[in-house]
């Protein structure tokens, strides 16, 4: 069975999009080509617990085992050598992006203390979105008393169109809370399509 947001995509957005951006190919519709989670631990190589402890906690939030990510040369004002462990990485496509999309739209930000909506200027230029999390805690899946140490981490959204007016079309019909803007809500009976 597909995600939610998945269908909703398939069956409402992609023709939203075709008909307010004017494409006429289905292909050249902008959508979500994978989303990386990424995870930056400085003192990674001092702490090998806290690693063990953050790779654990990244594979509970994606439902995906991470990759650890080492450092490519050595650097002596940060007490960096060749090899060590600088963080963690995951990335995610079809399903459970879409699970994951899912879930953090609408469980894991609106749990962010004062939120006031995502910023557009995100954006890289070429149609990909970063959103910068200050603490792991805002998902579900994290248990306050087991963690080890409070860190945040970057979710990167990869689309495939090159311009980011396509690519915030594409986020606010998926249902991301831009600031200044009335998010798109995406309910079940939405989603669920016609009943049995």
């Amino acid at each position: 069975m597909k995600p939610r947001l998945q269908q909703h995509y398939e069956e409402r957005v992609r023709d939203r999009l075709r008909d307010e951006l004017q494409v006429e190919n289905t292909y050249r519709v902008p959508r979500l080509r994978k989303i990386v989670v990424n995870v930056g631990l400085g003192e990674a190589s001092r702490n090998p617990k806290l690693l063990e402890s953050v790779v654990e906690e990244v594979a509970r939030i994606t439902g995906q085992k991470p990759v650890v990510t080492r450092a490519r040369k050595s650097i002596s004002n940060f007490s960096l050598r060749e090899g060590n462990p600088v963080g963690v990485k995951v990335t995610l496509r079809r399903a459970r992006m879409y699970e994951f999309l899912d879930r953090l739209v609408n469980v894991a930000i609106p749990r962010i203390r004062d939120f006031r909506g995502l910023p557009t200027r995100s954006f890289d230029g070429r149609g990909n979105y970063t959103l910068g999390v200050k603490e792991q805690m805002i998902f579900p899946e994290i248990d306050y008393d087991e963690i080890e140490e409070v860190h945040g981490m970057d979710i990167t959204l990869v689309t495939n169109t090159e311009k980011d007016d396509e690519a915030v079309a594409l986020l606010r019909e998926l249902g991301m809370p831009f600031r200044g803007e009335t998010p798109v809500v995406v309910s079940g009976e939405d989603i669920a399509g016609p009943e049995d």
